[in-house]
């Protein structure tokens, strides 16, 4: 029979699984508590979460979800981080924090729209635009057509314009002539 706090801790994880659109493991053998609460710290103000769990109850957390990709992240100790909002943001926010920090965590892989990204492929990821700058291109790409078509049609008419508007000056320059 499951303690009360074990069901407590699988209700917490399924919940943050739920939620994440990705979970990121990492290695934290070894590492001073203090390390891991300045990590935790961080992530939070990213609007992430970061939790140690038994791989067991991570099992149990994944099947329960749906999200069996994220067992395959789990071997021996494992800290796992929950990104909420924007994957891709998610991966490169605790990637640049372990870098910049030089911290001993080690990031094992992430679990992110059904697959599993490991080594090459995460920091891959980490390389590709933001969301935002995706989108933006995206408009950059579809306006430009439409851009291009009104400079062209518009041609013309700015044409004409231009040689009435020099035309009107010759004849404003030169004497009028009278008409009968």
């Amino acid at each position: 029979m499951p303690s009360a706090r074990n069901v407590r801790l699988l209700d917490d994880t399924t919940e943050k699984l739920a939620r994440a659109k990705v979970a990121i493991a990492t290695d934290f053998a070894g590492i001073p508590t203090g390390t891991l609460t300045e990590l935790r710290r961080h992530l939070r103000a990213n609007g992430m979460d970061y939790k140690v769990v038994k791989n067991t109850l991570m099992e149990r957390s994944a099947d329960a979800v749906g999200k069996p990709e994220v067992k395959e992240l789990l071997a021996g100790p494992t800290g796992i981080a929950f990104g909420y909002d924007d994957g891709l943001q998610a991966i490169k926010v605790i990637t640049e924090y372990v870098r910049a920090n030089r911290s001993p965590i080690t990031v094992r892989g992430a679990a992110l729209d059904g697959r599993v990204f490991r080594g090459d492929q995460l920091t891959q990821l980490t390389q590709l635009p933001s969301r935002q700058v995706l989108l933006g291109q995206l408009v950059g790409q579809l306006a430009s057509p439409m851009s291009r078509l009104v400079n062209v049609l518009n041609s013309p008419l700015a044409g004409l314009a231009m040689v009435l508007q020099q035309r009107a000056r010759q004849l404003e320059g030169s004497p009028q002539e009278s008409l009968g």
